[in-house]
């Protein structure tokens, strides 16, 4: 069984029923909603199909976020290395003048003289020669073509806009209003940045929906540790992140994020361009396959697909492809690794790791029973990355769909008897041996807890399926 969850971003090439369907059945654990783009009738429909699939994979609200674009272009012009270019942050500007406006008023205040200015995460960029006035005296470094509404990022600063937008708050709202899991929030930079989205989604009665921290600026990977304790888990997005940072910085951070999350015992998500010569090619490129098989031995708990499945004319290949990978990757390095060293201070905790240690020790136990309500027994028992298949049992749909995301794990949705908790652990066993029946006769583990007397009591038992 695949320890490693595929995320895909649903769009024109994968937004009919059967394309969703084709995805879960290729490999997809989680759908990512880019609400960058569409319209609010576009998902709900699109929501609606998700769940009529009945699953049980996530749906992830990636939030636009706060970001800084050109203005319109009448058409699209072509600037070679060593031209001039002047970006304003003036009114009045229109696609017909020479002048290239700015979306961001503080703009001329964010940037300093030789900073470099990104388009589009470095397809074209430019340094910074002046500032006079509200006008931006640029000379172009790499050559490219400029059209309208172009994204802009300037190397190692991060621009001083509010971390949630007007959109991103009627996003919520709509998400919420429609049940989703989990929140992507982008270009967060701090704690109180995340902050601000959980309490919104608190003071809505929708406290249970996630929220991952998209960390895609010099700021949050600095905050990483401070970010970690708010957000349910990150996402390392490589492409704005590779625009602010040097891109040679970029294969450093993202293992210093990934031991950030460990640490932290939240789950990761390594995004952006990891298949992306598939959106117009029926195979990646061996760098392309190194790169997934890297995030398969830092132990990221899910790979993304973004442009490959939104737009790409293989979507369904770059799924089976990726899973390809996954697979491969992990049958050299999971049984072979050992048990991630992180310190265990609390009883929970503690009770997590002998779980895992104890699948490791008894060499004909492959699977490990979880009963939980919030889900959080079992996110503690998969960052410690055993070998044994970590089965989570929960009487809470929304948290089943959650622990869709973490490394190793399957959930199901049963029935709690409060009253005898045996009964609870027949049915999940009754369950289990309907879908793996060749496991009968073998032994698992099982974590849970129960009220004995009106005392809260947990244990790990080493039963027979």
């Amino acid at each position: 069984m695949r320890k490693t969850k595929i995320v895909a971003t649903i769009g024109p090439a994968t937004h009919s029923l059967e394309q969703l369907d084709a995805l879960a059945k290729a490999g997809v654990g989680m759908y990512r909603l880019n609400f960058s783009h569409g319209s609010y009738d576009w998902y709900e429909g699109l929501i609606k199909d998700i769940r009529s699939l009945k699953n049980g994979n996530p749906i992830i609200l990636d939030t636009k976020g706060p970001e800084i674009r050109s203005g319109e272009l009448e058409s699209p012009r072509t600037f070679e290395p060593g031209d001039s270019l002047v970006l304003s942050v003036a009114d009045g500007i229109t696609k017909s003048d020479e002048k290239i406006s700015v979306s961001y008023k503080k703009f001329i205040t964010d940037v300093e003289v030789d900073d470099l200015i990104l388009v589009d995460g470095g397809v074209m960029s430019m340094r910074i020669l002046e500032k006079k006035g509200e006008d931006i005296i640029c000379e172009i470094v790499d050559g490219g073509t400029m059209s309208s509404r172009r994204h802009l990022n300037v190397r190692g600063r991060t621009a001083s806009l509010d971390p949630v937008t007007e959109k991103d708050w009627e996003d919520l709202k709509f998400g919420i209003q429609h049940g989703v899991d989990m929140i992507a929030q982008s270009f967060v930079r701090s704690a109180s940045d995340v902050k601000l989205i959980k309490d919104f989604l608190a003071e809505n009665n929708a406290g249970d929906i996630q929220v991952i921290a998209k960390i895609e600026t010099c700021e949050a990977a600095q905050n990483i540790e401070e970010i970690l304790t708010v957000a349910d888990g990150i996402m390392v997005a490589r492409g704005d992140l590779g625009a602010e940072l040097p891109f040679t910085q970029v294969p450093r951070v993202q293992q210093e994020l990934i031991e950030a999350a460990e640490k932290a015992q939240k789950p990761v998500i390594v995004a952006t361009q990891m298949l992306e010569t598939m959106m117009e090619n029926p195979i990646p490129t061996r760098a392309e396959v190194t790169d997934v098989s890297l995030a398969v031995f830092q132990r990221a708990d899910a790979t993304m697909l973004s442009g490959e499945t939104a737009a790409g004319k293989y979507p369904i290949k770059v799924v089976e492809t990726m899973s390809e990978i996954l697979l491969e990757s992990e049958s050299s390095f999971v049984e072979s690794s050992d048990l991630r060293n992180i310190p265990t201070n609390a009883v929970p905790n503690g009770l997590a790791k002998s779980v895992a240690t104890l699948s490791q020790t008894l060499e004909d136990i492959d699977v490990i029973f979880v009963l939980t309500h919030t889900g959080e027994t079992a996110r503690d028992i998969a960052s410690f990355r055993p070998k044994a298949d970590i089965f989570a049992f929960t009487d809470s749909e929304i948290t089943a769909r959650q622990l869709g995301v973490l490394w190793g794990t399957t959930a199901n949705v049963i029935d709690f008897d409060g009253q005898n908790p045996e009964n609870t652990v027949q049915t999940a066993r009754e369950l289990f041996l309907k879908k793996f029946p060749e496991k009968k006769g073998k032994q698992f583990i099982l974590l849970s807890g129960s009220l004995v007397n009106g005392e809260f009591v947990r244990s790990v038992q080493v039963r027979d399926l």
